[in-house]
């Protein structure tokens, strides 16, 4: 069973993604702020992360970006936010994120994004 890690402070939404993710089949650790989803992080290496970038202490881009500074693993990593700058979105690609979900979304979208970057990532396991 894959592990996502659900860095989101809003309760609903994180409950939300997390039931439609545990009924995928997906063991789902949710925190409510950078700083529990960095301690999570370091602690537990999930197999993706899903990160609110606007988030109370640490902001979901330092949180992409210690994802991608972690070299036992290459974890991928999908932001979700309501920013829609052009801006942000290429600072978020620029440092690594391997998708950007705008709020609001279908329970679907997240769903299947987890599930195409996991099976992206077992390939990338399997032929390194």
């Amino acid at each position: 069973m894959h592990t996502v890690l659900l860095i989101e402070d809003n309760p609903l939404v994180s409950t939300m993604i997390q039931l439609k993710l545990e009924e995928a089949g997906f063991k789902v650790k949710c925190c409510s702020d950078g700083r529990e989803g960095l301690a999570s992080l370091t602690a537990e290496m999930p197999d993706i992360v899903l990160t609110n970038i606007m988030l109370p202490y640490i902001s979901g881009l330092e949180i992409l970006r210690a994802v991608k500074k972690i070299k036992k693993k290459d974890i991928p990593i999908i932001l979700l936010s309501s920013l829609k700058q052009e801006s942000v979105v290429e600072e978020a690609f620029k440092l690594g994120a391997d998708d950007y979900i705008t709020k609001p979304f279908q329970m679907a979208e997240i769903v299947e994004c987890v599930n195409r970057l996991i099976s992206k990532a077992q390939i990338t396991y399997s032929n390194g």
